[in-house]
């Protein structure tokens, strides 16, 4: 199909039904054939930034190992860097002194 070009093409403006010349035209973001004065280009609030997704899952998932939670060891900067050793009870006692009140 031959379609017509040239500089004796003319078209009719899809906004105000002015003919202009057909290599003047331009078409809009929404599809509409204009006169190069009625041509709007797109407005930067209709194309928003895309959003990046939240991830939702981890690649390469393990199990949580299990916390057996059966020993106490205090790591310092002393020695070979560890104080005890396998901690098979425990017992916590305190105490705060004696609180002597005065009033005069």
């Amino acid at each position: 199909m031959a379609f017509a070009s040239g500089k004796f093409a003319y078209g009719i403006c899809d906004i105000t039904g002015f003919r202009y010349k057909l290599k003047d035209m331009r078409k809009t973001w929404d599809g509409l054939l204009v006169g190069p004065d009625q041509f709007d280009p797109k407005h930067p609030q209709l194309m928003p930034r895309p959003v990046p997704q939240d991830p939702q899952a981890l690649r390469n998932a393990r199990p949580e190992e299990k916390d057996d939670n059966n020993f106490f060891v205090v790591y310092t900067n002393v020695g070979d860097g560890k104080l005890g050793n396998e901690l098979t009870t425990f017992g916590l006692t305190s105490g705060v002194g004696s609180v002597t009140v005065s009033t005069t």
